[in-house]
């Protein structure tokens, strides 16, 4: 099935080249190959989706929700097996990959994946509050990480560790805010990547703004938003979808759909394709096999294309699959199956690329070696620097509430200070504030 753009604004750059969806006629709307879930039929619907009930029903759920069967038009470049699946209208995104950037695309996946499992494991030993792992979903980051340009603008949730990695910034400096020491880690204009936003769904209308901005100033950089399947059934996303169509924003909204929202699976949450839902709004979306680092470069590419060319937003679903827990805070097996997770395990994205690299003979085992040895010295540089990171001033929670000041602040802060002070080992300053 074809998504047709059905925005009637004249595009901002008409006499520039074409873009992707006026040379390939729009990227085709697409599907995902996976086990289906059902759909909520009244109270035994309600029944199966919840506790041990719902981890036993997952294979009865197969095909019964039209946004869970699988779609042969899903774009897919590499196979579980890592053999290189031939789509015409989106090969020539990746025409240029030699085989050193294909090694590039595995070692960003494979270090992405060592830093987010070394947070994992310091958020268990009590070095950081909470963490919102990627595992899994490195492919749908990195493709679409590798696919923007410097000048390209990212607003990205809590778990977009790996398009930090794409843009430049320090893994550590993720970790601050999840250690409680910063309020962000780094200079969001320094690498155009927004600080994180807990705030499910607002990114969205934070990157429409930005790119109705970038609009006007005439340039043909673009924006990317990520989201999740969860974020999707926020009022602030359909907001930023009407928005951003009605006033042609160069947006790509890019939503990984990990198929669980915390504990609450997609079948949930709607009855169409989530890319689908675009045409409501009167842009194109497509889905891409999330797992599958080439597709989601390769899509990323022509999306971003469409959008500098002035014919408004695109909507780009990566159909992935969370491996691990939500946050450290859940227990993804109370309402999961195992059986579930090891199915998508087969379909992991790290592997399916070395499959690839083996099967073509782009890579030998001293590379792989040799990516060993720099993983681990990631993960010992991260693990040394969260654990030397200092303890943030107690009285700075104050700092900044009011631009003016504030009497009930003031008065909190003395408190807090005497609060503070009541400790054998308070710190000096804490025997009053300001």
């Amino acid at each position: 099935m074809t998504v047709e753009s059905t925005t009637a604004r004249k595009p901002r750059g008409a006499d520039k080249a074409p873009s992707a969806s006026a040379s390939a006629k729009t990227p085709r709307a697409t599907g995902a190959a996976k086990t289906a879930k059902t759909g909520r039929s009244g109270g035994q619907g309600r029944t199966a989706a919840r506790g041990t009930g719902r981890t036993r029903a997952t294979a009865a759920r197969k095909d019964a929700n039209p946004a869970e069967r699988p779609d042969d038009d899903l774009v897919q470049l590499l196979s579980p097996e890592g053999e290189r699946v031939a789509r015409p209208d989106y090969d020539g995104y990746v025409a240029d990959l030699t085989p050193e950037s294909l090694r590039g695309l595995y070692r960003d996946m494979v270090l992405t994946r060592r830093f987010d499992g070394e947070a994992t494991q310091l958020q268990r030993q009590g070095e950081l509050g909470l963490w919102a792992s990627l595992l899994g979903q490195e492919a749908a980051q990195i493709g679409s990480g590798r696919a923007l340009r410097d000048d390209d603008y990212v607003f990205p949730t809590y778990r977009e560790h790996g398009v930090a990695w794409c843009r430049g910034v320090d893994p550590v400096n993720l970790l601050g805010m999840f250690r409680g020491v910063n309020n962000g880690g780094w200079d969001p204009n320094s690498n155009n990547f927004h600080l994180y936003t807990i705030v499910i769904g607002s990114q969205t209308l934070h990157a429409t703004g930005y790119a109705m901005g970038v609009a006007m100033d005439g340039t043909d950089s673009s924006v990317i938003a990520y989201f999740g399947d969860g974020a999707s059934s926020q009022g602030d996303v359909a907001e930023s979808f009407t928005f951003s169509a009605v006033y042609n924003a160069p947006v790509v909204f890019f939503c990984q759909n990990n198929q669980w929202a915390i504990s609450e699976p997609t079948e949930r949450q709607t009855r169409v394709p989530l890319y689908q839902r675009a045409r409501g709004y009167g842009f194109p979306g497509v889905r891409v096999d999330g797992n599958d680092v080439l597709a989601c470069l390769a899509v990323t590419r022509a999306a971003l294309e469409h959008t500098r060319g002035g014919a408004g937003p695109m909507l780009v679903e990566a159909f992935t699959y969370r491996m691990g827990a939500h946050t450290t805070s859940d227990d993804p097996t109370k309402y999961r199956s195992e059986e579930e997770r090891e199915a998508w395990a087969a379909k992991d994205p790290i592997l399916r690329l070395r499959r690839h690299l083996e099967r073509e003979g782009h890579a030998d085992e001293a590379f792989f070696a040799a990516l060993e040895e720099e993983s681990e010295a990631l993960g010992r540089r991260v693990r040394d620097a969260v654990r030397s990171m200092p303890d943030p001033d107690p009285m700075a929670v104050f700092d900044h509430v009011y631009a003016d000041g504030s009497a009930q602040v003031d008065e909190e802060r003395r408190e807090f200070a005497a609060y503070q002070a009541s400790f054998d080992d308070a710190p000096a300053h804490a025997e009053g504030g300001n």
